[in-house]
């Protein structure tokens, strides 16, 4: 253990702590208005971390993920498959009866149906073929249940016998022509086409799927009132499954349903579309799974410790409680610091190496499901969130002593976890404001990161010593 101790006229000391980052703001609470002369001691001590494997995470997550890759580290597959519900606007409505055009029989028909998965980012090769398969729900999958990564709509949500759809494609999309590829405008997409014979629950036939639509919206315009209504009696949702092919993974920011129909007004035949859209007002989610056997293998490694994502490694650190406490007896903890410093690995060629997470969530091991199924935001308190320093090539923790401290309060040895913390890699949503001349950003959610990262972590139980601690105390003499 290192001791180093100073001594400072309580002004400066209260100078020192303006200049720390964010995170220290708490320590001002134990120092008072007091002149005396402030002693301040700083040590370090040894951390030890692990590796543990995620069985599966809540899986709320505006993205969608639509792919299989592996991943050149480790030979680990990834599958993403999604499942999106779509929603209804306001005032929805469509134009009368008299003038939608007709089959032979006199029932509305639209001319085609379709659903495009827009995205925006991908991983892997554009080039690659995959197949995927989309399946209509029975029912929608209900808002307010907790979806973890592990949830598979093809166990009760799935309409058996119901539609079904494959699709052949790659992210480069030839299919689509050179100049509207190059259209500013142009949003790449996976496109699915619904135009097949449609047999709806009461054994009704329909053209295709936008003509099932159609009527049932004449049917009972009730039903196009409300979301809700819309997905419990016209149309629950879609899952997307992959069938073949390996190389890349989407990131779908939105899936849209679109139907074409023709209409006649002032004896003039038009061409109109409709679409309903999955936004964050309804439920969508991602189906995650991994080649688990790799990943065990990984979190047995003792020599670091590992941050994988979607659904697999973060890193446990043990805090030295009883040891910050005993040679300190007297003192107030001020200020924890800890910084986790990534290796760098030398022997990956592959264009295609994963990208390390952005942002890590630092948290007692015990608060995880609660943090996340409670839509919690990090308090600087109790949860603390770090980015990745590209120039450090490390995640920094600056001050965190409202943790230990907790630790110190509610120390239970029976309890295995309660010196014990999680450090997870997590998506970061951010609303930025502009304050005078500065500028000023919120955090507003934090998810769990189901992107496609990895880092290894200096640490492990080979190396008791890599990973130091750094803390702050401080008492008035008397």
């Amino acid at each position: 253990m290192k001791r180093h101790f100073i001594f400072l006229w309580i002004a400066f000391f209260s100078f020192l702590l303006a200049g720390c980052d964010e995170t220290t703001d708490m320590i001002g609470s134990s120092v008072t208005n007091r002149t005396d002369l402030l002693n301040v001691s700083v040590d370090t001590f040894n951390v030890q971390s692990n590796t543990v494997l995620f069985d599966s995470v809540l899986a709320r997550n505006i993205i969608g993920y639509l792919g299989t890759v592996k991943d050149p580290e480790t030979g680990n597959t990834i599958t993403g498959n999604f499942m999106a519900q779509f929603n209804l606007l306001n005032g929805f409505y469509l134009p009368s009866i008299d003038s939608i055009a007709k089959d032979n029989n006199g029932d509305v028909i639209a001319d085609s149906c379709e659903i495009r998965l827009y995205y925006e980012n991908y991983y892997g090769d554009s080039l690659a073929q995959m197949k995927l398969k989309a399946f209509e729900l029975e029912r929608p999958v209900e808002e307010g249940l907790k979806i973890y990564s592990n949830f598979n709509p093809k166990n009760n949500y799935v309409r058996e016998n119901g539609l079904q759809q494959t699709r052949t494609y790659t992210l480069a999309d030839f299919t689509e022509g050179d100049s509207l590829r190059a259209d500013s405008k142009y949003q790449p997409n996976i496109r699915i086409k619904l135009n097949k014979p449609y047999v709806d629950k009461d054994g009704i036939q329909y053209n295709n799927y936008g003509s099932y639509i159609l009527r049932q919206y004449y049917k009972n315009p009730n039903n196009f009132k409300t979301t809700y209504n819309f997905l419990h009696n016209v149309v629950p949702g879609f899952f997307f499954e992959m069938e073949e092919g390996i190389g890349s993974m989407a990131y779908i920011n939105s899936a849209q349903l679109n139907f074409f129909f023709r209409y006649i007004t002032n004896d003039t035949v038009k061409n109109l579309s409709t679409s309903f859209t999955s936004t964050e007002e309804v439920l969508q989610t991602t189906t995650f799974s991994n080649n688990n056997e790799r990943l065990k293998k990984l979190a047995t490694d003792e020599s670091c410790t590992y941050i994988k994502t979607p659904v697999g490694l973060y890193t446990e650190i043990t805090i030295p409680v009883e040891e910050i406490i005993n040679t300190h007896t007297t003192d107030t903890l001020n200020s924890v610091k800890l910084s986790l410093p990534c290796l760098t690995k030398n022997n990956l060629s592959s264009t295609y190496k994963f990208p390390k997470p952005s942002y890590l969530l630092l948290i007692p091991k015990d608060s995880v499901c609660s943090f996340f199924e409670q839509n919690k935001i990090p308090d600087n308190k109790t949860s603390f969130i770090a980015s990745y320093n590209s120039k450090q090539n490390a995640y920094t923790f600056s001050n965190f002593s409202g943790i230990i401290n907790a630790m110190i309060a509610n120390k239970n040895v029976a309890n295995k976890n309660w010196n014990k913390i999680a450090v997870i890699p997590v998506s970061v949503t951010l609303i930025t404001k502009q304050n005078g001349n500065s500028t000023i950003q919120t955090i507003t959610k934090v998810a769990h990161d189901m992107s496609i990262s990895s880092a290894q972590l200096v640490g492990g139980a080979m190396n008791p010593n890599a990973l130091k601690l750094s803390v702050i105390y401080s008492k008035f003499q008397k």
